[in-house]
């Protein structure tokens, strides 16, 4: 019986410009509009980064408004997760969009090397957003970009920072970070299942990985992650026309593993969500 897949969309990220594909989505309304087509497509998780008017990355609690309330009326039932990440954000702003209490959000639990910084996660900051996203009723998608995260997750919740079951995105393919391994997702997927057992997972692959880890996941019985934000191409020497184009490749894959794409219903109950979004 074929069995469904989350497909979450990172329709923009913190990186990607329009000097890199035209297509990535920086306005509010752009935002709104890829989220509706990616939405359109199959996809039934938006996972969300705001940008200045410089399409520099953004904490502004009134941008993610603008999105969430674009998102909820043109994509009934579309599960919203706000990012937290910290490229060019001061900690303290960047929980600030909490209190519109999105469905989820972002919670690296560590700090990992990038190609030009350092993710910084300290403990006690990583207390304190679990700690403001329990006050919102957020659901955290913990980003695990190395292996100490996982464990580290483990722990939050034994320490009821995180209320289980937890549901966990590997991040692979980021120099300094994870490699995009077959074999080192396999033993990612098998801890968790080992240490909780109740949760669920999604993987993502950064640039030409992003395929192979969304074919990886399909096979694994899985979640899985494309969009704008981690890779702008759809064969090496072609732009993605927009975020629907990268869902709909997911899609035509998932017949060939006995998956087809998760509503939105299907997917809040996967994911232990309220069916309505508030």
């Amino acid at each position: 019986m074929p069995t469904p897949i989350i497909i979450t969309t990172a329709i923009t990220g913190s990186m990607p410009r329009k000097s890199d594909n035209p297509s990535v989505p920086v306005t509010p309304s752009e935002q709104i509009e890829s989220t509706h087509e990616a939405y359109e497509a199959g996809s039934s998780l938006v996972h969300i980064h705001v940008r200045d008017e410089h399409q520099n990355p953004s904490s502004d609690p009134d941008l993610f408004a603008l999105v969430q309330q674009g998102v909820k009326k043109h994509c009934p039932g579309m599960i919203i997760q706000f990012s937290t990440g910290g490229r060019g954000r001061e900690p303290e702003q960047r929980g600030a969009m909490l209190s519109l209490q999105p469905d989820m959000a972002s919670l690296a639990t560590g700090s990992v090397n990038f190609p030009r910084n350092i993710y910084e996660n300290p403990p006690d900051f990583i207390d304190s957003l679990a700690q403001r996203m329990l006050e919102f009723k957020v659901k955290p998608e913990i980003e695990v970009f190395d292996a100490a995260m996982l464990y580290n997750a483990v722990d939050l919740a034994r320490r009821n920072l995180i209320q289980t079951p937890m549901h966990m995105q590997f991040v692979m393919g980021i120099p300094g970070a994870m490699p995009a391994r077959r074999k080192l997702l396999d033993f990612l997927v098998s801890e968790l299942a080992a240490l909780a057992p109740d949760a669920t997972w999604s993987a993502m692959g950064t640039g030409r990985n992003q395929i192979e880890v969304n074919r990886w996941c399909l096979e694994l019985g899985g979640q899985t992650r494309t969009g704008l934000e981690d890779n702008v191409k759809v064969s090496k020497d072609r732009l993605a026309k927009n975020n629907a184009e990268l869902v709909g490749l997911v899609v035509a894959m998932a017949e060939e593993y006995d998956r087809y794409p998760a509503t939105p219903l299907e997917a809040r109950r996967i994911l232990s969500l309220p069916v309505q979004a508030d």
